[in-house]
């Protein structure tokens, strides 16, 4: 069992930045966040594995990075140029070893006024 943490949501202006992070309670192959708005899926926002490949949403790219720091079992997630589209509940996953259960936070909300 991998228990995840999140921290950093809020509200902010668009134009503006939040940063969000999560730690993980052990090492863990990949990490990432999805988000969800109100009457939507859920979607990939950006991942990234232990050797730090990335991968981003189209809607992100530019605006948002991933990083993790392995020997503190946490990802964050900077995000620049926050849009009102960018509104959602953020969540962060992991796994253990690739292919393997996919572990879920509790989920940090973020809104962007306009």
């Amino acid at each position: 069992q991998v228990q995840l943490v999140e921290s950093g949501g809020g509200l902010v202006q668009a134009g503006g930045s939040l940063r969000l992070s999560c730690v993980a309670s052990v090492s863990v192959f990949s990490m990432g966040w999805y988000r969800q708005a109100p009457g939507k899926q859920r979607e990939l926002v950006a991942a990234i594995t232990r050797g730090a490949i990335t991968n981003y949403s189209d809607s992100v790219k530019g605006r948002f990075t991933i990083s993790r720091d392995n020997g503190k079992n946490t990802v964050s997630l900077q995000m620049n140029s926050l849009k009102p589209e960018d509104t959602a509940v953020y969540y962060c996953n992991a796994r253990v070893v690739p292919g393997a259960t996919l572990y879920w936070g509790q989920g940090t909300q973020v809104t962007v006024s306009s």
